[in-house]
This record gives structure tokens, C-alpha cells and sequence, in this order.
């Protein structure tokens, strides 16, 4: 969300940029980080997301992302050739398997965790808890709005007044 030429951006649009710019910038350290292992942030991201919430359907995972569920099949499909998750049934769907850790892909989870808990705890800090904790509060906001049913309406009912355009 780009401001018209010569306009400064307003304090929502530079939150957002900003958080463009650190997303991309994160995907690249934990490529950085993990790459050596064929560990893409991608891959990464779906082994933490199961060590937190436990055992998911590719669905559920794929609505939690901005991505196809395609693509998360994808990324399921290969860290289960490298048995770090498993596919298991699902009590509530039939024809939708639950995907879980391994004991293996817990395993690499915690050892990515201590690498990355070990390489952080060796930065300096530039800015103080008191406005990091501020930052993760005002980007929770944010992201909570977005998440919202009013917002869900306002896109409503401005992409109908466009003709979908």
C-alpha cells in the first residue's frame, strides 16, 4: 500500500511497510540460519507452527498463511520425506488427514529454537524492551483489525461498489 506521489505515507502505511520490508528480512535470516540443513523459512514455518498448535489438517495450516494450500501440501509433502511429520487420521474428517511432528521433527524444532534463542541472546539490543513490547502490541492491533469482521465489510463493500476492480 503505496501512498499517492507526493503524499508522505500515514502512520498505518509506514507500520505496513515497514513490516513488508522486516517480513522479507526475516524469511532471508532464517534461510541464513537454517539453509545449510535445507531448511527454508517456508518449511520452517510449518514445523513451528505444528510444535505450537499441534497436529493440523494442510487446510487449516494453508488458512493461517498467505499461501495455497497447494503450496503448503507442497512443504508438508517434502518434510515428510525427510520424516519430520507424519500423517495421521483425523476423528473429525475423514478425508482430511491431521499432519504431526515426528519425534525427529520435534527434535530438529527444539534444535532450531536453541540456534536461533542462542544467535539472538548475542545482539546488542538497538532499542530497549519497553518499545519492543510497545512494537508487538501496536503490530498485534494492527493485524487483530485486519483479522476483524468489520474490516471483512469494509473490503466487502468497497470491492462491490468497484465492481470487483
Amino acid at each position: 500500500m503505496t501512498p499517492p506521489a507526493g503524499r508522505p505515507p500515514s502512520p498505518l502505511e509506514s507500520v505496513l511497510a515497514e513490516t513488508v520490508a522486516l517480513f522479507h528480512r526475516l524469511r532471508a535470516v532464517a534461510e541464513e540460519i537454517h539453509g545449510e540443513r535445507g531448511m527454508t523459512a517456508g518449511k520452517r514455518g510449518i514445523l513451528v507452527g505444528l510444535a505450537r498448535g499441534g497436529p493440523q489438517t494442510v487446510p487449516q495450516m494453508g488458512r493461517a498463511r498467505p499461501v495455497s494450500r497447494q503450496y503448503v501440501q507442497t512443504l508438508v509433502n517434502q518434510l515428510a520425506k525427510r520424516g519430520l511429520v507424519e500423517f495421521v487420521e483425523n476423528p473429525v474428517h475423514k478425508r482430511s488427514l491431521l499432519v504431526r511432528l515426528t519425534a525427529r521433527g520435534r527434535g530438529l524444532v527444539d534444535s532450531m529454537t536453541k540456534r536461533e534463542t542462542a544467535l539472538l541472546a548475542q545482539v546488542d539490543p538497538v532499542v530497549v524492551d519497553r518499545n519492543l513490547r510497545s512494537a508487538a502490541r501496536v503490530l498485534r492491533a494492527v493485524r487483530e483489525m485486519f483479522e476483524s469482521q468489520e474490516w471483512a465489510r469494509r473490503v466487502r463493500a468497497t470491492t462491490s461498489r468497484k465492481g470487483g476492480a
